[in-house]
């Protein structure tokens, strides 16, 4: 018991660590901050971690990505809407496994998980940054965002799932 403990804390500091490598690798700059691949990590760490430790992954790699980039005024924002996403989206696919296509499952609680993504920075843009109404502009971004993050995730799952053993160390 002790192992597999260990070994979720490890992942979850790699996916984390992962998180913010993706985030920071590809960054396009636009007017509401930047697009990059991190939301591919954030869902494959809710597949591989659970919920919870989804969640710390998720949002430990984000606002930390965020921190380094050079906008801090996003980190808290950030680790509550990244860990939300790899949150929902974990517990959505593990009920909608049980029921359907573990394939479409993965793609319907990625959709749902990444929009919880688009609505977080469009409230958080709105409420705590005091953007009101201009926060809309960074939802079409946030969508296309979050459309590439469920893209790649689902074809590195396609990987992953290959691999003999990937249940022994996979939560969710």
């Amino acid at each position: 018991m002790k192992n597999k403990h260990l070994l979720t804390i490890t992942l979850t500091g790699l996916l984390a660590a992962l998180t913010c490598a993706a985030t920071m690798l590809v960054r396009v700059p636009s007017a509401t901050g930047y697009k990059n691949l991190g939301d591919c990590v954030v869902l494959l760490s809710g597949w591989l971690l659970g919920p919870i430790w989804g969640f710390l992954a998720g949002g430990i790699g984000s606002g930390l990505a965020d921190l380094l980039a050079g906008y801090g005024y996003y980190v808290p924002g950030t680790f509550i809407i990244k860990g939300a996403t790899s949150l929902v989206f974990a517990l959505l696919y593990a009920s909608l496994k049980k029921k359907m296509n573990p394939h479409l499952s993965f793609i319907i609680a990625a959709a749902v998980g990444e929009s919880v993504m688009v609505a977080g920075y469009f409230g958080y843009s709105f409420i705590f940054l005091g953007k009101g109404i201009g926060a809309a502009a960074s939802v079409p971004g946030n969508v296309v965002q979050g459309l590439i993050g469920i893209a790649a995730a689902f074809l590195i799952l396609l990987g992953l799932a290959k691999i003999k053993d990937i249940d022994k160390i996979k939560k969710s």
